[in-house]
């Protein structure tokens, strides 16, 4: 049986990279393997896959019983298929908090560290192996992480994901600043994407006591082509909580390279979620948040109702 490779829905670079590292990896080491994502990559992931003459990876809905799997970038049943629980998840890789809720037909290898990308902890797993990573491996393992760190700007930023960064880019001859913002400039154009789907495109449900939130980030070089659409945007964040079963949308329009976050305020409850998570004041319908550009580390852990 092919084991099947993914992460969470709503693929993003370190998802979408890390399944075709590892599954190349599990391959190499004599387990037929393959990645696969749960719905459309962002932008930036499909610029990546390109860039490094990847096949996009087949989009599965969900997975039959018994099917082998490895889960990379995510613990969260919530983004994982909803048949997950009677697959054979035979290992999971990620660098996020333990959520709990999976649960497995044995014991299974798991891996978690506190880095700021996936596809760092998996250089280390692969030991003697990493070094006979072919070019395109290794530019996906250089993508992933100059995403996850917003080029070394997130504060989840490790000292081991800089130097493996730096290491993969000499290797590849590459210069990080420049193809960095080749990344973000793609990350940024969402202009084909309808007001849903931006808040769909990079999000996570959340719980805060009763409240539950689907938290949505943009980050983008340019928060005008995202801000613009803002009446929009707001309209379309009540039908998306409804259509997906929580209390509200929250969206953080994170700008690169100012390192700021410009979160919309469309109700009396994302102002007073803004003013008691960041200890601001809002008087409009959005707010920016100086410094605040990592839903992980500073957006999710903050959140008060």
């Amino acid at each position: 049986m092919t084991t099947f490779v993914f992460g969470h829905k709503s693929p993003d670079t370190d998802t979408t990279g890390a399944a075709l590292i590892w599954a190349w990896y599990l391959n190499e080491t004599g387990t037929d393997a393959a990645a696969r994502l749960l719905g459309e990559p962002n932008t930036e992931a499909a610029f990546v896959l390109k860039r490094w003459s990847f096949e996009q990876p087949e989009i599965i809905a969900d997975v039959e019983d018994d099917q082998d799997v490895v889960i990379v970038d995510t613990n969260n049943p919530a983004e994982l298929p909803a048949n997950i629980n009677n697959a054979n998840v035979t290992a999971i890789i990620d660098h996020h908090k333990l959520v709990g809720g999976l649960e497995t037909k044995g014991p299974i290898d798991i891996t978690i560290r506190p880095v700021a990308c996936t596809v760092t902890i998996m250089f280390d797993l692969m030991g003697d192996l990493a070094a006979k990573m072919p070019e395109n491996i290794k530019g996906a393992m250089l993508s992933c992480i100059i995403s996850d760190t917003l080029e070394f700007r997130s504060p989840t930023t490790t000292a081991q994901d800089t130097e493996l960064a730096e290491k993969l880019a000499a290797d590849l001859g590459i210069s990080i600043p420049e193809y960095a913002a080749e990344m973000f400039a793609a990350k940024s154009d969402v202009s084909r994407f309808s007001d849903a789907e931006l808040l769909r495109m990079d999000s996570k449900k959340y719980g805060v006591g009763d409240t539950k939130f689907r938290v949505s980030v943009l980050e983008t070089t340019t928060p005008a082509t995202v801000l613009d659409r803002k009446d929009s945007i707001m309209e379309a964040m009540e039908t998306v909580a409804s259509e997906d079963g929580v209390d509200q949308v929250l969206l953080f329009v994170v700008d690169i390279l100012k390192e700021e976050a410009t979160m919309l305020i469309p109700n009396d409850l994302t102002k007073s979620v803004a003013e008691k998570s960041f200890s601001t004041t809002v008087s409009g319908d959005t707010v920016v948040l100086p410094g605040v550009v990592s839903r992980k580390k500073q957006i999710i852990p903050s959140l008060a109702v």
